[in-house]
């Protein structure tokens, strides 16, 4: 993977024309999704093996079967261990993970069953970590098990809320792993997020809206959410990571 100026941005994509996207705006790491709405599920293996075959950077797939709380049934944890396997027969860069147990607490045991199942690929534990009673017990267990980094808002609602615990968990992880900041970051408080935090991974959604092609539209009818345009849709906007690379520019030197 390229880095450029010493910060990693992941871009989060629900479509492979968002994916294509994210590539062309110089994103360094993708992570895959479905279900926008929902906060992101795992995505078709027809669109895990098309993103594989069209982009040329890290890829990452979320392991979420459904929206909701992160404590899972027998029959879905085992869902997400066949996609675990899935995406490694693919060849895919990494999975994301998060699974708690009813107190809220991490789930050691089956996060560590995914983990091993995972490896060699990446492995990032994502904002089920923000859903935890004591963030730092949380970082200590994920560090024990080994995951490569953790997306977070620093429990709050959104990143930059959070500057403070996210600067004092890069300082509690002591290299181990990174921890990444997700949530309402974008080209004009990344600059800040950076300063505060001292992390060098972002998470980003660099979203715009985007005007359907149809020029029939049936107004009277609602297929899914009546609250949601279904004739405009959420993509990518490649410039909008440019100026977060721009951005980062004020506080890390090339």
């Amino acid at each position: 993977m390229k880095v450029l100026n010493g910060i990693t941005v992941e871009v989060c994509v629900y479509s492979i024309e968002s994916a294509l996207q994210a590539q062309e705006g110089g994103a360094d790491r993708i992570e895959l999704c479905d279900n926008l709405y929902m906060g992101g599920t795992t995505p078709s293996v027809g669109m895990l093996e098309l993103a594989k075959e069209l982009l040329d950077l890290d890829l990452y797939v979320i392991i979420r079967p459904r929206g909701g709380d992160f404590l899972y049934t027998d029959h879905e944890f085992e869902l997400m261990k066949r996609d675990v396997l899935m995406a490694k027969k693919l060849g895919l860069d990494g999975v994301v993970i998060g699974i708690l147990k009813k107190d809220g607490t991490i789930d050691k045991e089956r996060t560590s069953e995914l983990i091993a199942l995972a490896r060699p690929m990446g492995v990032t534990f994502h904002r089920a970590f923000d859903m935890t009673p004591n963030p730092y017990e949380a970082l200590e267990a994920l560090t024990d098990m080994k995951v490569d980094r953790i997306l977070t808002s620093g429990h709050a609602r959104s990143a930059f809320h959070g500057i403070k615990l996210i600067a004092d968990l890069v300082a509690q992880t002591n290299g181990n792993l990174s921890i990444m900041p997700g949530s309402g970051i974008n080209e004009e408080n990344v600059a800040e997020i950076i300063a505060g935090t001292g992390a060098r991974e972002f998470h980003v959604s660099a979203r715009k809206k985007e005007e359907s092609l149809m020029e029939f539209r049936k107004q009277n009818v609602c297929i899914g959410n009546p609250g949601l345009d279904e004739y405009e849709s959420d993509k990518v906007g490649p410039e909008r990571i440019v100026a977060v690379r721009q951005a980062s520019r004020v506080f890390v030197k090339p």
